[in-house]
Formats: C-alpha cells, structure tokens, sequence
C-alpha cells in the first residue's frame, strides 16, 4: 500500500510540473532613468491572462505577444510570452506583483520580483536612438552650484537648468527630488517658468530655470547633494512633412539627471574664536535697548536683545542677558523678521525679555556681548553692549526683605504636618474563585463535542463539492464571466482595457453554458451548439458579432458612446441565452 502511495505522490508531482508560468526580468538594478523588460512566459497555452498593476513603474510599451511551437525528434514544445516594457517612476525598492493564467481550471501565477531603484545613471546616447532626419539635439539638466568649498554655515545657492536645442518640451514630472542632507535649505518661489537664450557645452541653446534653492552647511567636510531627475515629454523632428509642408514632429518622453554633486565644506577657524560664539556667521548688528531705565514699585520693563543684518539669521541663538537677585526676569518671546533670497537670509531677530523690580533701589545689567565670522574678512568680530543702569524709585528695601524672610525661615506650615502619613488605603480580598468547577471549566469540558460533529458534516460537504468537477468547472466559468462583466463597466473609459474584458466575459459564459474549452470556440462550433440548445438564431448570430467585433475595436477609434452601447448589448445577449438555453 505504501508504495502505491509513493507512486501517486510522484505521478501528480509529474502532472503538476508540465505547466510552467514564470516572470523575467532584464535586471533587478536599475536607475530612475533607465528602463526594464519584463516577459511572462508559460509553455502551454493558458487562458484568461491577468498582468499585475505594475505600482511604481509606467508601461512604454506592451503587452506585445509571442507564441512558438516546434517539432524536434518527435517531441513538440510551446511557448507563449506577454511582453512589456517599463519605466520606474521613483526611487527604492519595488515589488512586481504576481501575473496569473487559468489552464484546465486550474490557476497558475507567477513569483514576485523585487526590483530595486537607484539614481539616475550616466548613459551613453545612441546616435542611431532618434529619428530619422533629426538635427543635432540637445537636452541636458544642469545643476549649477554657487561655491563648491564654503565656510560652515555659508549660505551657497543651486539653481537647476533645463537646457534645450532642436526639441520641443511639452511637460515634465519629477521623478526623484534632491536631497540635501546636512544642509539647512529653503526653495526659492519661481512664480513664471520663462525661456532664455544661453550657451551650454559651446552651443548656442535655449534654457528654463526649474528651482532655485538657497543652502547653508551644517557639517563640514564631504557633503552630497542627491540629484534632481526628470521624466519630460518632449516632441522630435523627424525627415517627414505633411500635406501642408509642415515638419511632422514625433511624441516621446526622455528622462534626465542633474548628477550628485559634493560640496567640500570648511569648518570656522579654530585660531581666534571667542568663548561665547554661538555659531553666527555673515555681517551683524547687535543692540540691547530697555524699553525705560526708571520704574516704581509694581511696575516692569522689557529688555529687547536684537541682531540685524545678512547671514544664518535662523541658526543662532542670541547671548542672555545677566541680571541681579533683586530684577525677576521672564523666559524670553522670540521674534524673527527674516527674508530669504538668492543671497541668503537677512533681516532682525530679537529676543524680548521682561523684568520686574523686587525691592527699591538702583541695579546695574551688566554688558552683553556678541560674537560672528565675518566671511568677507574671514575672521572673528564681538560687538558689546552698553551696561543699563535701571532705577527703582520705591517699594521695601531689600535688606529688609530678608530680614523678614529669615525670621519664618522655620514655621512649618499646617498642611505640611501630615505629609507623610497615607490617609487612604486600597484593600484586596484574599479570597479568590477557583477554576475546577466555575462555569468556564465545563463549557471547554463540552466544547471538542460541539465541535467534532461541525467538522466532520463540514469534511463531507467538501468532498462532495470537490468531486463533482464539471459543477466545480461550470461554477468557476460562471464566476469568471460575472467578474469580467463587471471589470468591463469600471473600464467604461478605457477603451482597450473595456474590450479585453467583455470579450473574456463572453468567452467564459460559453464555456459555462456549452461545457467547452478554449480550443473548442470556433464560430460555427459555437452557432451550431447555441442552436441545439434551443437558444434564437437572431441572438447567436448578435452574439458571434459582438464577440468579433471586441478583437476589432481593441485597435479602432471607439467613442464613449460607441463602448456604453457595446456594454448594453453584451449585458441583453447575455441575459437572453440565459434565458434561451436549455
């Protein structure tokens, strides 16, 4: 018996590996700017073909079909193949999902494949790769830095150009955005995308500046900033004209990087700093103006600590100000009045402070001081402030306040007396329910009865079910021709996706109500069985036209119109064989 076994075991293995449905790819690796082909090939001729949705790339071109069957020593061979071309849309890792076939109701899918996108790479252009007739090209992205060795924290800026010479440009879309890390940066507003004349490479062209962006280095030494790519559609000459004489021009899409580029930054001297430099570089003012020096009892004055000019106006703090036991001061309200441009940010920032007098007398805030490097001179600059005397004409003496103070210094206040002492408790009962006769104990006790008799009534409607396998086959026919009917109605839009989807509808309701297969589907075979079936000779000859005219209309101008009516056709011929047919 065992090895009767063994030997079904390894003739079903046998039958199951004569189908084979596989995906390939012409590499794993690619950039955003290159593209893949991808062939879905079976060796038997599978019905129903689903390709996946393709999620993170654009389909050039595709699917393109090949079939082949050869004879060699007696022994035939078949291979057909879907092909397609793709262009991926973004950076990172992608998954190609499964594609899948039906063959002798069965379904058959193909593995995953993981697909990983990098930058965009240099290509060799291929001087035969445009068409005929063209002139001399050119389409570059260029990405032009300011300085490539700035100083820690010096504003440089990347401007990127769009250089363009005997080509038309009709749109673009991003396909990878820069990436500056380590960088504080900020796009510069292009409010009109306008055409100028320049030179790139020695050659007269025209140019569009895409973005402007203005960088300040927060780390020094080798710093990489990612490249800007673009999928832009453009229009090429070509050697053909029309009727009127006119250049007929040629629609396609082109792809271009602006590179990395590595800025090398410097750090700030070390020779010179001063001990409180808190990383301010350009060219500053720095003030500290009290809003009144003379004040009475109860009231405050506010202390503005303010820094104005060019530089990394965002990227410092202003020094704090120190002032006696005697002035309360308050956490600082922070304001910036800062534009940013092409030549860096400039503007005012300040820090308001508020200060209340405790006790009568006068109080000196000592100076303040404020350092910076100066780029233009490539050294270190401290500015200092002016000491502020302010002026408390009444209220206690402060010499006096603490003679008060020292005399309470060991009253214990009332509420603190029990501070220690728990006043409240939580109490949990030691008495606990046991698990050996509660009511949860016997409903698991009963539950493997209860559920014995479920499986097995279960078991034996499945058998039953599996068995029967031209019901199984009718039901998955019938299930299939629902679904591509109403995967046709979503497509409504989409003319080729439309058709190829009611024509797998109508197959399928044929292969449900004859019980025949895909080779069968011949037009007279088909007229001849609808016919015996009972079903109206006006209706088989509607339904033989319809399912023509899908392959047809597939490659022919079609309007919305003309498509909603195929729809509504197809659902009434549908709904009377069913009706027909015996």
């Amino acid at each position: 018996m065992k090895r009767y076994l063994i030997l079904l075991l390894f003739t079903f293995q046998g039958l199951m590996a004569q189908v084979q449905f596989e995906a390939k790819v012409t590499k794993t690796t690619l950039g955003v700017n290159e593209r893949l082909r991808i062939d879905f090939i079976m060796n038997v001729d599978g019905d129903n073909f689903e390709q996946p949705a393709f999620e993170g790339f654009r389909v050039v071109a595709g699917p393109s079909q090949q079939v082949s069957q050869s004879w060699i020593n007696g022994r035939s061979s078949f291979q057909k193949a879907y092909s397609y071309i793709l262009q991926p849309v973004q950076k990172g890792t992608v998954t190609i999902r499964q594609a899948s076939i039906e063959f002798n109701g069965q379904v058959y899918k193909t593995a995953p494949i993981r697909i990983v996108v990098t930058n965009a790479v240099a290509q060799e252009r291929d001087p035969n790769d445009r068409p005929q007739g063209a002139g001399s090209e050119t389409l570059d992205l260029v990405a032009e830095i300011s300085k490539t060795n700035p100083y820690l924290n010096e504003p440089i800026t990347v401007v990127y150009k769009l250089y363009f010479n005997n080509i038309g440009v009709t749109g673009f879309k991003e396909l990878a955005k820069p990436k500056y890390n380590d960088f504080w940066n900020q796009n510069i507003d292009i409010r009109q995308l306008t055409t100028e004349e320049g030179t790139h490479n020695g050659q007269r062209c025209y140019f569009v500046i895409l973005k402007k962006t203005i960088l300040y280095p927060q780390k020094s030494g080798r710093l990489t900033i990612e490249p800007l790519s673009l999928d832009i559609g453009v229009q090429l000459p070509t050697n053909r004209r029309d009727m009127f004489g006119q250049m007929i021009l040629s629609e396609d899409n082109k792809i271009v990087s602006a590179g990395a580029k590595t800025i090398n930054v410097k750090p700030l001297p070390e020779t010179g700093k001063p001990e409180g430099f808190s990383g301010a570089v350009g060219k500053f003012n720095f003030t500290v103006t009290p809003s009144k020096t003379t004040l009475k009892n109860g009231e405050s004055l506010d202390l503005f600590v303010s820094a104005t000019g060019s530089g990394n106006m965002k990227l410092f703090t202003l020094p704090k100000p120190v002032v006696p036991n005697a002035l309360e001061m308050y956490d600082p309200v922070h304001d910036e009045k800062v534009t940013t441009s092409l030549s860096g940010m400039s503007g005012r920032i300040s820090d308001k402070y508020t200060i209340i007098p405790q006790y009568k007398g006068k109080y000196a805030i000592k100076p303040m001081q404020f350092s910076y490097f100066d780029l233009s001179t490539g050294s270190y600059k401290t500015i200092t402030s002016k000491e502020i005397m302010v002026d408390v004409l009444d209220g206690p003496l402060q010499a006096e306040a603490n003679t008060s103070a020292n005399a309470s210094k060991n009253v214990i206040a009332k509420t603190e007396q029990f501070k220690y002492i728990r006043t409240k408790t939580t109490l949990v009962s030691i008495a606990k329910n046991d698990f050996y006769g509660s009511n949860l104990y016997y409903g698991l006790l009963l539950l493997p009865f209860i559920i014995l008799p479920i499986i097995i009534l279960a078991k034996k409607k499945k058998e039953a079910i599996d068995s029967d396998v031209t019901g199984n086959r009718i039901r998955m026919n019938n299930k299939l021709a629902k679904k591509y009917l109403s995967e046709a109605k979503k497509q409504l839009t989409n003319k080729e996706p439309f058709y190829i989807a009611l024509e797998k509808a109508m197959h399928n309701f044929l292969k449900a109500k004859l019980h025949i297969e895909t080779s069968e589907m011949s037009k007279d075979n088909i007229r001849e069985l609808l016919l015996s079936r009972n079903a109206n000779p006006e209706t088989v000859q509607s339904f033989i036209d319809l399912t023509e005219n899908c392959e047809f209309a597939r490659y022919a101008p079609a309007s919305s119109a003309s498509i909603q009516q195929d729809y509504d056709k197809a659902v009434l011929i549908i709904s009377e064989l069913e009706k027909q047919i015996i």
